[in-house]
């Protein structure tokens, strides 16, 4: 029993230098490892724009030269790169029975006096011509709605098709 002390004794032993040794290589290893750069979150860029500078344009009332009340613009579409092609204005109808959504062309749209006086937004389109106009449905392809009278060439990346 006397050897059987001596052998855990001297394990015991070996076991401490070794985990000591151990120690020892990371307390040096972490002296010679040069400092960790401190990183700064990167802040992203922000413009200050005065709120009588800009203006929200979802639910905001439409009205033609004479004043009439032509809807309200209920969405905005962009073109696949991000450019604005269109205001869908829901048009006509009484407490939303029997109105239509109609995109109108961007251009269409005048902003002057809505954004300095939190005016309505003027629309170069009467009644009329809204009325004629076919109803704009997500799904289905779309007609733009303009002021010209001609049609304007819209420049959409067609898709690929597959090699036979």
């Amino acid at each position: 029993m006397g050897r059987t002390r001596g052998i855990v004794a001297n394990s015991g032993l070996v076991i401490a230098l070794v985990i000591g040794s151990q120690a020892l290589d990371v307390a040096r290893a972490d002296e010679q490892a040069p400092p960790t750069p401190k990183v700064e979150p990167v802040v992203p860029a922000a413009t200050v724009v005065d709120s009588k500078q800009a203006l929200g344009v979802l639910g905001r009332a439409v009205r033609d030269a004479a004043d009439e009340d032509m809807g309200r613009v209920v969405d905005v579409i962009v073109d696949s790169s991000g450019h604005v092609l269109a205001a869908v204005i829901d048009f006509g109808g009484f407490l939303g029975v029997g109105s239509r959504k109609i995109a109108v062309d961007w251009d269409a749209l005048h902003f002057g006096q809505a954004v300095k006086n939190d005016a309505d937004i003027r629309l170069e389109l009467t009644r009329d011509q809204l009325k004629a106009a076919p109803e704009y449905k997500s799904d289905k392809p779309l007609v733009v709605i303009g002021t010209t009278g001609t049609l304007k060439p819209l420049n959409f990346p067609t898709p690929a098709t597959p090699e036979k």
